[in-house]
């Protein structure tokens, strides 16, 4: 026995070394391209078109989300070589937006907390930050509306998307669930965990605060008050966890957008999201959707909102399949402009890779 784990260990001593070689080499490619090119060293279609490829090539036994992750963190690796790169989140840290802006650019990327969705918005705008990441939807709980109203106003394009399965838990400084008299959390979270709570802890109070991460830092210094949250934030906060995965929907899973000064080039599966108005008038709405159907592009998400613009007056949140460069969607946002009586391209980028 002790000679075979001899013998498997050195042959894993002799993988690091040449993974060691690899990586070096990919990292001074890397600095060769940084040399080459202008502008910032991250390129969200190059990203998205690698980890493709490692996906579509993974035979196991490693699954496709710890291979995701390890590259990513070899493509941040990289980068930092070429470039600093800061990025924007709705904080503070122990949030589920920093670990989807963690997920997204790798550990490497400066990440900024901002107190709202307005600050990491303006950070963009100003170029204290390169980019932002904004939640936009959650599969429970729908549209984020703040970041739809800021898009609508925002001259930054939209370059990328995050998908974050959300698992939730609970958390406080002695871990048992006896010691609960009260639950503080995002209302999001309070929400996707009500059958939960209703079930384990019905007669807890519950209280809405701005972020998981306030909901950790009450629950510090209270052992009566269990927060919900990311894991992470229990690290964080010095607290212990009770309870992991105690959302309502196993799929739970929110929305992410990239925002920065520039999109995305095509990356081969693209999405574009785009924000619309139309007349009032009878057939209207069947009459703009009309050239996605002629032009055979496919619609993914129709979201209405109130414009702020006039009483009962709507824009449209579209995403749709593909790139603005493609043949069908250059003809179809071209018939599109005739028909609309509002319309902005918030930009391409390439669909999330999960």
């Amino acid at each position: 026995m002790a000679d075979k784990l001899k013998q498997i260990r050195s042959k894993i001593d002799a993988l690091d070394r040449r993974l060691l070689t690899l990586v070096s080499a990919r990292a001074r490619l890397a600095q060769r391209i940084g040399r080459l090119k202008q502008g910032t060293a991250y390129r969200p279609e190059r990203e998205a078109q690698v980890l493709r490829g490692i996906l579509a090539g993974n035979q196991g036994p490693l699954p496709d989300a710890a291979l995701a992750r390890l590259f990513t963190e070899i493509m941040s690796a990289c980068r930092a070589l070429e470039d600093s790169l800061t990025v924007a989140y709705l904080g503070p840290q122990g949030t589920f937006s920093q670990e989807a802006a963690g997920k997204h650019f790798g550990s490497l990327a400066a990440l900024a907390p901002c107190a709202s969705i307005d600050e990491v918005f303006r950070k963009v705008e100003t170029g204290a930050a390169g980019y932002g990441v904004v939640p936009v939807e959650n599969s429970t709980e729908g549209a984020i509306g703040r970041t739809l109203d800021l898009l609508l106003s925002t001259p930054a394009k939209v370059c990328g998307e995050i998908m974050l399965p959300i698992r939730q838990c609970l958390m406080s400084r002695s871990g048992r669930l006896g010691d609960v008299r009260q639950v503080v959390s995002h209302a999001q979270s309070l929400a996707q965990c009500q059958q939960w709570l209703a079930r384990r802890l019905p007669r807890a109070e519950r209280v809405t605060v701005v972020s998981n991460a306030e909901a950790a830092r009450l629950a510090a210094r209270d052992r009566r008050t269990a927060a919900i949250g990311p894991r992470t934030a229990s690290a964080l906060y010095g607290l212990k966890l009770i309870a992991r995965n105690i959302e309502d929907e196993a799929k739970n899973t929110t929305r992410f957008l990239v925002v920065a000064e520039h999109d995305a080039a095509r990356s081969g599966a693209d999405k574009t999201s785009l924000i619309m108005s139309t007349r009032n008038v009878p057939g209207a709405m069947h009459e703009l959707l009309t050239p996605l159907a002629v032009n055979q592009v496919s619609m993914t998400r129709l979201e209405s909102r109130p414009s702020r613009a006039g009483l009962w007056e709507y824009v449209f949140y579209v995403d749709i399949e593909g790139h603005q460069q493609d043949a069908n969607v250059v003809r179809a946002l071209a018939e599109l402009k005739q028909k609309a009586s509002f319309l902005k391209i918030l930009g391409s980028y390439p669909a999330a890779v999960t």
